[in-house]
């Protein structure tokens, strides 16, 4: 057997760590390096055997890396993204690549000049039950497609601290129904409008700068191929973690629930491991079977007209501001 992909881990917070328990049982990817800003994050990573360095640079001058996963909080993506490029190694980099898709399009001009290969690791696309899904809608099974709903409720929202860096509701987690809406039926995302409930107080604040957000939010799509699409989101699920797609065709109807409050992490750790092998086939060589730069740019592009499309985040205070109205926007 040939020996695993060294992968070098940059951010060993609450989603790094995610990682670190999808690869655990992976014989193709080993994390053999991680880089972490934080003492205190440091003294408490649950893994044994791995260099840990205090700054990406430490690590990439130490070790013989075959690529970098990058975890490190949404605003310094595009950061950290163009200092690995420059080492020329290969990128997956947790999505959403950057807070707007300017930030987006800057680093696939990065990685594209420093000629490494980069993918953005939205890990839906790796989950078997959507996978089969998609080969479905593909072969016409499912007749015309009308409608495609995708859901993603968490228990409870993440801390203050991780929201501020994040971009909010539409960035930090719509952007994965997007890109799964776009991925599932070949279509591209057109007009559509917003609806939101539960303004945050106060908003986000983030280096002294305040911006809006909400805890809910629902959007109608229209698609490039003439069906509708629903995204629905909130972070007050008590059962637990949970996301799930629904399809309705002229054929049939399939409500896929890949992430069962349940099952936990079950399925999400398997993708991540399962993104992170398709990844290392892709740096060493073979094609991008996940999502390219381009992928995020869309993604981003539709969860920054959702967010203008909500009054009490296009306002940009959280507070006093209504969020129940919706607007169109193309």
């Amino acid at each position: 057997m040939a020996p695993p992909f060294k992968l070098g881990l940059i951010g060993a917070g609450r989603m790094g760590r995610t990682h670190l328990r999808g690869l655990a049982g992976s014989q193709r990817v080993a994390v053999t390096a991680i880089a972490e800003v934080s003492e205190q994050t440091r003294s408490t990573v649950p893994v044994t055997g791995v260099a840990l360095y205090p700054g990406i640079a430490e690590m990439l001058d130490a070790e013989q890396l075959d690529g970098v996963l990058i975890v490190v909080p949404t605003d310094q993506h595009l950061q950290v993204i163009t200092e690995v490029a420059a080492r020329g190694l290969p990128i997956l980099c947790e999505k959403p690549c950057g807070v707007t898709a300017t930030q987006t399009r800057a680093a696939a001009q990065v990685t594209a000049a420093a000629g490494v290969p980069f993918q953005v690791a939205y890990w839906r696309r790796y989950v078997p039950p959507l996978r089969a899904l998609r080969e479905r809608i593909a072969a016409g099974e499912l007749g015309v497609v009308h409608l495609v709903a995708c859901y993603q409720w968490d228990d409870q929202p993440p801390t203050p601290q991780f929201r501020a860096h994040s971009g909010g509701l539409l960035i930090d987690m719509g952007v994965h129904e997007f890109d799964e809406m776009r991925w599932l039926t070949g279509q591209e995302i057109g007009a559509l409008a917003a609806v939101a409930s539960g303004a945050v107080p106060g908003g986000l604040v983030h280096d002294g700068h305040r911006t809006a957000d909400v805890d809910c939010a629902q959007v109608i799509v229209e698609l490039s191929g003439g069906s509708t699409g629903i995204v629905s989101l909130g972070r007050y699920h008590p059962a637990g973690d949970m996301a799930r797609a629904e399809v309705f065709g002229t054929r049939g109807t399939v409500r896929c629930d890949f992430l069962d409050a349940a099952e936990g992490e079950r399925a999400q750790l398997d993708a991540l491991r399962r993104q992170a092998e398709s990844f290392a086939e892709f740096a060493w060589g073979g094609t991008c079977e996940g999502a390219t730069a381009a992928d995020a740019v869309a993604a981003l592009e539709a969860a920054e007209r959702a967010g203008a499309a909500i009054p009490a985040m296009a306002a940009g205070s959280g507070a006093g501001a209504a969020a129940g109205a919706g607007a169109a926007t193309d």
